[in-house]
């Protein structure tokens, strides 16, 4: 084709301009979540089956397993310093740079641990090196979530906000079953290999995924809501403290997760070193995780569609009160040492709910903050729930189960209970905001709904 027939081309519509961005922009907050998850779990995963071993030698069992679930619990208490920090830069930069930024973050620290000796070889400087890293892991996601997010949210459509955000959510599960599937793969090697290097593989992996996800979010532009922000010269000098002088809504979007977070870290990752003392195969636990993944991740869009249909407050309650419902059958099936039980529990069981309960809670955080504040809002608001509940429940179930003689689980079931009914209470104080436009306001409040607006 000639230059000047080229040049004869009409430019893109502005509609499928919007459309175009608005694909890439889920595309991206989706890739993100997943690497940064199949990271940040894959962790998790091997820290119930190798970290012991390697990084924690000379310990009983018990204490062995209680100091890797500890370095786990160590990037969850980082997430909110992450979620404060991104969501600083975030509110006053732009959402683009620090998400490019997290990404980076989480890629290379877990290349890194891929490549750390172990304890036999360099003695304590590879747990101190172990949780350096995880302490990079926990504040690089702890920025990824929110900021994804968001921006997801401040491109979307208002009537479509619930069910484009939940993409990103969908990249937590997505990115378990990717990490599980990968170190399934290597979990069949014999013990010796695996506990050698098979292990390590895929974290090193993390630097092909990296190189992906970064390809796909440089094509993202900036959130058109900032841009007004910064055009208008709306800028918060200070968003923490714009957030902390009225903390309620900051307070309810924590514990509006609460009870999910500690769901997903007990049938995600407790349930791994519980159901190896019942006596299951590696490989039959990994499978269970897998299938825990894909249910979850499946519930997600279809509970965030239903919000846009019918509110969020109705979606997020019923999913808590049945995430409740299901929490001692839970484990008392998986305590009976049956495989087909086990499947059935941490398959569908546990994550059809869980996975509700988490689909629509992207675009409900959104809808809580203004925009100046929204990236720390979001932010902090989701990571204080990680480490008030996923990242301590490991511990706590561990501690928990022990107490019980190491072989009953009801006191584990009625810690995820109470944690539901949590989130059930806290969403029933929280205000609805479906419909609610997104303006850049710097209010911490859910904005007033406004006409007409994307």
């Amino acid at each position: 084709m000639s230059q000047s027939a080229q040049a004869a081309q009409p430019d893109p519509a502005p509609g499928e301009q919007r459309r175009t961005q608005m694909r890439r922009v889920v595309l991206s907050g989706l890739l993100g979540s997943t690497i940064e998850y199949y990271d940040f779990m894959l962790y998790g995963t091997v820290a119930s089956l190798v970290f012991d071993k390697l990084f924690f030698t000379g310990l009983s069992p018990l204490a062995g397993t209680i100091a890797a679930f500890g370095t786990f619990a160590v990037g969850y208490l980082a997430r909110p310093l992450g979620g404060a920090l991104f969501g600083h830069f975030g509110d006053r930069l732009g959402r683009k740079t620090m998400l490019v930024l997290s990404m980076a973050m989480m890629g290379v620290a877990s290349t890194l641990i891929g490549l750390l000796p172990t304890h036999d070889q360099v003695g304590n400087l590879a747990p101190t090196l172990l949780v350096v890293l995880r302490l990079v892991q926990g504040v690089a996601v702890g920025g990824e979530w929110g900021g994804a997010a968001l921006l997801t949210a401040e491109h979307a459509a208002r009537r479509r906000r619930g069910l484009l955000t939940s993409y990103v959510q969908m990249g937590g599960p997505a990115g378990t079953v990717l990490s599980t599937l990968v170190l399934t793969l290597f979990a069949t090697l014999p013990d010796d290999q695996f506990l050698s290097w098979g292990w390590r593989v895929p974290f090193l992996l993390s630097a092909a995924l990296l190189a992906m996800g970064l390809f796909v979010r440089l094509k993202v532009t900036e959130s058109p809501l900032f841009a007004e922000v910064q055009q208008s010269n709306a800028v918060v000098r200070r968003p923490v403290m714009e957030i902390l002088r009225r903390p309620k809504p900051l307070l309810l979007a924590c514990f509006v997760v609460f009870g999910a977070t500690v769901s997903q870290a007990l049938t995600g990752v407790f349930a791994i070193s519980f159901a190896t003392g019942v006596g299951y195969e590696r490989t039959d636990i990994l499978v269970g995780q897998l299938l825990n993944g894909i249910t979850a991740a499946a519930a997600m869009p279809l509970s965030a569609a239903l919000s846009d249909r019918v509110g969020r407050r109705p979606v997020l309650l019923g999913a808590a009160l049945a995430l409740a419902a299901v929490a001692f059958p839970v484990f008392l099936m998986v305590g009976t040492g049956s495989v087909p039980l086990m499947m059935l529990a941490l398959g569908l069981l546990a994550p059809l709910p869980m996975g509700a309960l988490l689909g629509p809670v992207p675009a409900l955080f959104s809808e809580m903050f203004g925009t100046s504040t929204r990236y720390t809002g979001v932010s902090m608001g989701y990571q204080l729930a990680a480490v008030l509940g996923g990242g301590l429940a490991p511990l706590a179930a561990t501690t928990l189960l022990s107490a019980s003689g190491g072989h009953s689980p009801t006191l584990v079931a009625l810690y995820m209970f109470l944690a539901c009914l949590v989130s059930a209470t806290a969403i029933r104080l929280t205000s609805e905001t479906h419909g609610h436009d997104l303006d850049h306001t710097t209010t911490s409040e859910p904005e007033r709904p406004l006409a007409g607006h994307l």
